[in-house]
This record gives structure tokens, sequence and C-alpha cells, in this order.
């Protein structure tokens, strides 16, 4: 039985407990923005650690490259191709801008002659009347809106400058950050971990080689359909898709209303062949690639791939949805351990 002094001792060390770790949750709640920065670096870098190692190594006639040179020169490469990206993109979508801009009177007086005719409207309306008439709201509204929406790019460049230069270290540090960490866990356990830290870096570098496949694929499929049914500036709308496919969820709805947005300059008709199309490709990107590219690279299944995009979705909106597929790569890495490891303390045991 207790004495009344080990009692208070013990309630003292509960009650501490709790309240250390209710501190911890609540520091790591309030800085969940930044954690999850931090998460993101770490993801990168974990991508990219094979094909850094890839460009280090030393072959014949030829030294080690030195690791900060070989991840500038895959930044650099990344950067090119956003930028030759950029500069196919822009000036046709510019082009466009301009071309539908000339274009809006007539069209603006042709969806007013259908609507006339069907009788929605009883009187032809000008397009300054139009533009007098529409609501303009509150003027401090329409202030606050404006800032916060340069509130919010300023705070995504700065996200995403923060990105790129904590991943840089990560990669540079990766292997002196392991060792340091290593040392806090049990002498018999770090193969283990070890162990279970090289598969997790192999399935994040799979998902992210599976996510440009899979951008390649519905870039070439857009190209090839958008072609043959003589789409304005086809090549522009591949991109996008192309692009949007590492998005889940959202980006493939970005590549098609991009698509029947351009179409429907031609005609309603082909804008609605388009959207046709591509409501095609999207459930099959859905339903069938998604799920099984990613069992095959990444070793996930595709009952868990299409659920992580659920939760992740439900969670944290589109960054959850992106980030769903390598989280859930990883935690298998960890579940898979730990089963292993208790099979084998079960055989020591018998």
């Amino acid at each position: 039985m207790l004495s009344e002094h080990d009692f208070r001792r013990r309630m003292f060390e509960t009650v501490a407990t709790v309240v250390g770790v209710a501190i911890v949750l609540a520091a790591l709640w309030a800085a969940r923005e930044a954690l999850m920065l931090v998460y993101i670096s770490a993801l990168i870098a974990m991508g990219f650690s094979p094909l850094v190692s890839l460009i280090e190594r030393p072959r014949a006639h030829r030294r080690r490259v030195p690791r900060w040179l070989a991840i500038l020169l895959i930044y650099s490469a990344i950067l090119s191709v956003v930028m030759l990206i950029g500069l196919a993109v822009i000036p046709p979508l510019v082009a466009q801008a301009e071309a539908l801009w000339r274009r809006m009177p007539a069209e603006f007086n042709r969806f007013q002659s259908f609507l006339i005719d069907h009788r929605l409207m009883t009187r032809v309306v000008t397009l300054e009347e139009a533009v007098q008439n529409a609501p303009t709201g509150a003027g401090g509204n329409a202030v606050g809106t404006v800032l916060v929406a340069i509130s919010s790019v300023i705070g995504g460049v700065f996200g995403l400058i923060t990105i790129l230069i904590l991943s840089f270290y990560l990669l540079v540090e990766a292997d002196t950050m392991f060792e340091y960490v290593i040392r806090f866990v049990p002498a018999g356990r770090r193969t283990d971990v070890a162990t279970a830290a090289r598969e997790a870096v192999v399935k994040v570098s799979a998902w992210l080689r599976a996510q440009f496949l899979l951008a390649g694929v519905m870039g070439v499929f857009a190209a090839i359909g958008l072609w043959l049914m003589d789409v304005p500036y086809f090549y522009v709308i591949a991109l996008v898709a192309a692009i949007g496919e590492t998005i889940p969820i959202v980006g493939p709805v970005i590549g098609g209303v991009t698509a029947v947005a351009v179409a429907v300059t031609v005609s309603p008709k082909l804008a609605l062949t388009v959207g046709a199309y591509f409501l095609v490709l999207h459930q099959l990107e859905a339903n069938v690639l998604v799920p099984k590219i990613m069992e095959r690279r990444v070793g996930v299944s595709p009952v868990a791939v299409m659920v992580a995009l659920l939760i992740g979705g439900a969670l944290w909106g589109l960054v959850g949805a992106i980030l769903a597929i390598p989280t859930v790569a990883i935690l298998s890495v960890i579940i898979e351990e730990l089963a292993i490891s208790r099979d084998i303390r079960i055989q020591r045991v018998r």
C-alpha cells in the first residue's frame, strides 16, 4: 500500500505529465503551418535523395560531384523546365485572351439573342449597361478582398522559397542529421530504423516519379485528343492538364475547364465534345491510372490510395490530398517494420 507521500508524488507526476503533453500538443497545433512546411520540405528532400546520390556518385575518369552541386543541378533543371513551360504557355494565353476580349461584344449579343428567342429576356442590353448594373459590393469589402488576395500570394511565394531552401539544407545535411538522430535509438534497433528509413526514402522517391509519369500520360492523351478535335492551342492546354495532374482531385478539373473555355470560343458543340472527352479522361485517371500506378510504383493498394485521398482532402484540403499518398507510404513502412519486429520477438520467446 502506498504511503501518503508516495501517493502525492505519483499524483504530482501524473498531473505534470498530462499538463506537459497538453502543452506540447497545443504548441504543435499552434505551429501546424510551420510544421507543414517542414514536412513538405522533408518529402521533397526524400523524393530527390536517390537522384542526388546518383549524380554525385563517382564514375570512371570522373571525380565525385559535391552534394551541394548535385542539388543545384537538379534545381537548375527544374527551373529551366518551368521557364520553358512559361514561355510556351503565356504568349498563347495572352493572344487567346486578347482575341476573346475582341469577340466579347459579339458573343454577348449572340447570347442575348438566344435568351430573347427563348423568352428568357425581353430586350437587348448593351455590354456597357450590363457592366454598370452589375453589383459592385461595398468598397471596404472589395479593398479587404484585394488585400487578402495580395497577402495570400505573398505568403505563398515566401512559403515556396522556404520549402526550396529547407529542402536544399535537408538534402545537404541528410547523413549528418540521420547519424545524430539514430544515436537516440537503442543500439539493438538501429539497424531496423536505418532499414525503415531507406525504404521510406525509396517509396517517397517512387511516388514522385509516379507523379511525373501520371502528368506525362495525361498530357500526351490530352494533346492527342485536342489535336484530333482541332482545338486551338492544344499543346498549351495539354501542358495545363499535365501540370494539373500533380494536384489530386482539383488539378484534372482545372485542365478540363481550361480546355472547355478555349473550345467554346470556337463553337458550343466543340466545347461539349471536349468536356465529354475530359470527363472520360478524369474518370480513367481517378479510378484506374492513379490507383494502379501508385500500387505498382509505390506499393500502396488502390483502396489505401483512394481512402488516403479522401481523408487527406478532408483534413487539410488540397495540400492534404497532395501529401496523402506519400504519407500513407511512410506509414506502411513503419507498420511493416513494427510487424516484423513483433514477429521476431514472438519467435524468440517460443
